[in-house]
């Protein structure tokens, strides 16, 4: 997954979570975040970000704020729309007969459905975009809609279905990610009884570039 075009600036402060300062060149410019997470160990005053213009007609700003670079120097996309592309171009690479985004599953939309022979899956994604000491965590700020993502999984397991919860990792050097037991008890919980009912989580490593967020081939 690529951006078209991508600006280096400096991140200044987020005056709330969809907008932030940056510094392009000596000029100050209001972004917007492409992720309402907190990111708190990521977007620190000083640090290097990326930005994309989408061209978009009657934006209110310019750029969007994909890419950061932590004090580690490991490079995060933080861009929460990029997970289910990368994740839409991973299962065209994986034998799957049938893949629908979006799929309209009960009273939700799961991100996607595929088949694969008799077999029908349902998979929801989640983006994960918190590190520490070489560990991925999910979610960086509670989500009750991932408790209930979790849930819908489960009873999909009863219904018959193959259900999967894929982690794709936005930053190299992580294999793994756990739940973030110490914002979110209930998510914890939640995923717990998912595994224990079948469902299957998957970790999909990424590489990451400035303009690009591409799973690691073999994964």
């Amino acid at each position: 997954m690529k951006y078209d075009n991508i600006t280096k600036a400096v991140f200044v402060n987020r005056p709330n979570r969809f907008i932030a300062e940056v510094d392009i060149d000596g000029k100050r410019e209001i972004v917007h975040v492409k992720n309402t997470g907190r990111c708190k160990e990521l977007l620190i005053p000083g640090c290097e970000v990326w930005l994309t213009e989408p061209g978009t007609a009657d934006r209110k700003t310019r750029y969007d704020l994909v890419a950061v670079r932590k004090d580690n120097g490991i490079l995060f996309n933080i861009d929460s729309q990029a997970p289910n592309k990368v994740v839409k171009e991973w299962l065209s690479t994986q034998g799957y007969d049938k893949v629908i985004p979006e799929y309209k599953y009960g009273n939700s939309r799961i991100d996607f459905y595929m088949e694969r022979g008799e077999d029908k899956y349902l998979m929801e994604v989640k983006g994960c975009t918190l590190e520490i000491d070489g560990v991925g965590y999910f979610p960086d700020a509670p989500t009750q809609r991932g408790v209930k993502h979790l849930q819908e999984l489960a009873v999909a397991t009863r219904a018959g279905y193959r259900a999967l919860l894929t982690f794709v990792i936005q930053m190299d050097g992580v294999s793994e990610v756990r739940a973030n037991i110490s914002t979110h008890p209930e998510f914890g919980a939640a995923l717990d009884a998912a595994k224990a009912a079948g469902v299957e989580v998957l970790f999909l490593k990424c590489h990451v570039e400035p303009d690009s967020l591409e799973f690691c081939q073999g994964d």
